[in-house]
């Protein structure tokens, strides 16, 4: 399955809402972004179980910046879809949605909006919504996919 998560308050905090992993002074000079506790297991995991991982997210965050942060911490995605290219695609189809996973190829979209929820139901597209707040979201995440799959 082709799953996508959000980048946003979901793998990369918007403030202190939840843990993130550890990141060195050198990391934080170069603009690596925090990362949230268990993001690189729940990937690796996912990987193993012959998911292919993608980033969809509403940023303007360049490719090469999302690819560095994921790359200090190890995690390695198939595709990035950020804001631009996600604009792109979504005007070129009529499609008026902040998010529509389906137009990039992905079966599954995890994020932390509710209003990505609602679009999911409006739009038949499958999402699981995760609170940042959440500290059960990687057993949430993984019973998602076992349900969706």
């Amino acid at each position: 399955m082709n799953i996508s998560f959000d980048l946003d308050s979901t793998l990369i905090p918007n403030g202190k809402e939840f843990e993130t992993e550890n990141r060195n002074g050198i990391a934080k000079l170069f603009g690596i972004e925090e990362m949230r506790k268990g993001t690189r297991e729940l990937i690796s995991y996912l990987q193993n179980q012959g998911h292919e991982i993608h980033i969809y997210t509403t940023s303007f965050r360049t490719k090469i910046k999302i690819r560095l942060t994921l790359k200090y911490y190890g995690i390695k995605v198939s595709r990035i879809v950020n804001e631009k290219e996600n604009r792109k695609v979504l005007k070129s189809r009529n499609i008026n949605s902040s998010k529509f996973p389906p137009a990039f190829d992905f079966d599954l979209h995890i994020d932390d909006l509710k209003g990505v929820g609602i679009e999911s139901e409006r739009l038949n597209f499958k999402a699981i919504i995760v609170e940042p707040t959440d500290k059960n979201w990687i057993e949430k995440i993984k019973s998602g996919i076992k349900n969706v799959g």
